[in-house]
């Protein structure tokens, strides 16, 4: 890496950062003075789209040089497939572990969705009115996070895919090596989310075990797992739209364990049961650093 593309990759993490974080406060500004609910959406949609611009204009404006990003749709068919399937895979898994550590906890009573709907009915009339019940929005929420979501969400995770794993984490691994430049990468994922979680509490609420130092550290082994896990897809395929296909998929799916607790046990949300967890995590954790070892031991 020449020194002006040195000069160029610290020049995308000002880019990516600034930006990012300027359309989160302010969308968060947005939602907590005015409740602008719509605002604060759009900000966040905006906010995934930073990397990218970062890339586009330190590549062909800085530097005046090619992206290097693979947009052509290539790759073998199962890495298509752990994209599409892996994270619903990896959110029952960490649900199931999540609920083995802590069975007083599974709550099939419908008390979250009751809570969700704003306690105006009770569970009974929830399912005798509007046909809800925790298995019938788990099933339908479920087959539309599995089937269609991942095609829908990929288009705004795309934003970040060519930023982080398209364009930063080829750098971080040529720098760092394998590792300690996904470790490193994670982490830099991990706190372009801070502004958002200490303002209003973006995945772990504001009131949690630990709040808010735990949730930023958990937060930041789960960027670790994921973007291992992206990474490798990447590489795998040299196809950018695989590991936005995972993303979208993952935000999708994630937050619907969340539907087996009750509200009162949202304070252990930084433990799961959502993939998020520091409990639900392990089995996506493992595999990443599993992977991870597995290509180091190949390399070598």
């Amino acid at each position: 890496m020449s020194a002006k593309e040195k000069q160029g990759f610290s020049l995308y993490f000002l880019i990516a950062f600034g930006l990012a974080w300027l359309c989160q406060v302010g969308g968060c500004m947005a939602l907590l003075q005015q409740k602008n609910a719509v605002l604060y959406q759009l900000a966040l949609i905006a906010t995934m789209f930073c990397p990218l611009l970062a890339v586009l204009l330190v590549q062909k404006v800085f530097l005046r040089q090619p992206v290097g990003i693979g947009w052509k749709v290539q790759g073998k068919r199962r890495f298509w497939l752990a994209a599409w399937f892996g994270p619903a895979v990896f959110t029952l898994l960490g649900a199931v572990l999540y609920f083995a550590v802590f069975p007083s906890r599974l709550d099939f009573s419908c008390s979250w969705l009751v809570a969700a709907y704003g306690g105006e009915m009770d569970a009974q009339t929830l399912r005798s009115e509007l046909g809800v019940s925790t298995l019938s929005y788990l099933l339908q929420n479920g087959l539309f996070a599995v089937i269609l979501a991942p095609a829908i969400n990929m288009f705004p995770a795309l934003g970040e895919e060519a930023g982080w794993r398209g364009y930063m984490m080829p750098r971080l691994k040529a720098r760092f090596g394998l590792l300690n430049g996904r470790l490193l990468g994670g982490v830099v994922w991990g706190v372009w989310h801070w502004p958002l979680m200490l303002l209003v509490g973006y995945e772990y609420g504001t009131n949690y075990l630990g709040a808010p130092v735990l949730g930023l550290v958990v937060w930041c082994v789960v960027c670790f797992a994921l973007n291992t896990l992206l990474d490798l897809l990447y590489e795998k395929t040299g196809c950018i739209w695989v590991p936005a296909i995972a993303h979208g998929a993952f935000n999708a799916i994630a937050a619907l364990p969340q539907v087996l607790i009750t509200p009162a046990d949202a304070y252990y949300n930084v433990l799961g049961p959502m993939p998020i967890g520091l409990i639900s995590v392990l089995p996506m954790l493992a595999v990443a650093v599993g992977l991870t070892l597995h290509q180091m031991k190949q390399e070598q």
